[in-house]
């Protein structure tokens, strides 16, 4: 799944590309890919409009259009989107097509089908996507120990887990929750409640610090981005602990765990993040 580091990308390749291009016409050909407020009334009232900027919270995208109103996107799983010339052809699972006033095509294709469009109206509040209980970003200056520990610091679930909760901190996934603790040197599976106050400070350092790198190391441009169908995503080898179970750790050498916490595969160094 896409998390805040690749949506960003996708943000920065996309932005500067369809912003100022009016939207003609829009084809659904998987209607329960809108949300709301339902695939017939999206397309006709998106037509004609122009888009003014792109913007990211956590892991959903939005378009701003000039008329205030807003086409809010969640890439789920599997989702892409991607501005291609109109006669190159489709991928499969194509579910959108946005058709651009400069003869190119905005497409949405989403294997599994679980992204979803919203269009919310200027000045309509946003009660259907989700994006507006979303916590803090990474980024923010906001983000510290304390803030960490009056959220978590009572909840026996694991520190892990804690991370998934986007109504504290938005857009962090399974991939690097990995890498965040690995860099806090906490081991996923412990109780948040158990976690230390040094503990706390080296997790709110690793969250921004993690984030931004990946965001930088996943640069890709438009050009790549095309060529790649939307699917090349670049921090693949920059992960060091997520995806390498059983290889030794990139710190001290010993083997990498994997283990399974709320469903999810993790994986952690049993000797450099602490169980205790």
């Amino acid at each position: 799944m896409p998390e805040l580091p690749e949506v960003e990308s996708i943000r920065r390749v996309l932005e500067p590309q369809i912003r100022g291009l009016t939207i003609r016409r829009v084809d659904a050909n998987r209607p329960e890919i809108v949300a709301h407020p339902g695939a017939e009334e999206f397309c006709a009232r998106v037509t004609g409009q122009t888009i003014d900027r792109v913007e990211r919270r956590g892991k959903f995208l939005a378009l701003r259009l000039a008329s205030g109103d807003r086409i809010i996107l969640h890439l789920r799983m599997t989702g892409c989107l991607l501005l291609t010339p109109a006669d190159l052809p489709a991928e499969r699972h194509t579910h959108l097509i946005f058709q651009m006033d400069d003869g190119r095509e905005l497409r949405f294709s989403d294997p599994r089908r679980f992204g979803r469009f919203w269009l919310i109206g200027a000045g309509e509040a946003d009660a259907y996507s989700g994006m507006e209980k979303l916590g803090m970003e990474p980024t923010d200056p906001a983000l510290s120990a304390e803030t960490l520990m009056q959220a978590f610091g009572r909840r026996r679930r694991s520190v892990k887990e804690c991370l998934l909760d986007q109504s504290v901190v938005a857009g962090i996934g399974n991939i690097y929750s990995d890498e965040i603790l690995f860099a806090a040197r906490i081991r996923p599976s412990r109780p948040a409640r158990d976690l230390t106050a040094e503990e706390w400070a080296r997790l709110a350092r690793a969250i921004p610090e993690r984030i931004v790198f990946f965001t930088e190391k996943n640069a890709i441009s438009p050009e790549e981005y095309l060529a790649a169908r939307g699917q090349d995503y670049r921090n693949t080898p920059f992960l060091r602990v997520y995806g390498h179970g059983g290889e030794p750790c990139p710190v001290c050498g010993e083997a990498l765990r994997r283990t399974v916490i709320g469903g999810r595969s993790s994986v952690f160094c049993p000797a450099c993040q602490s169980d205790s």
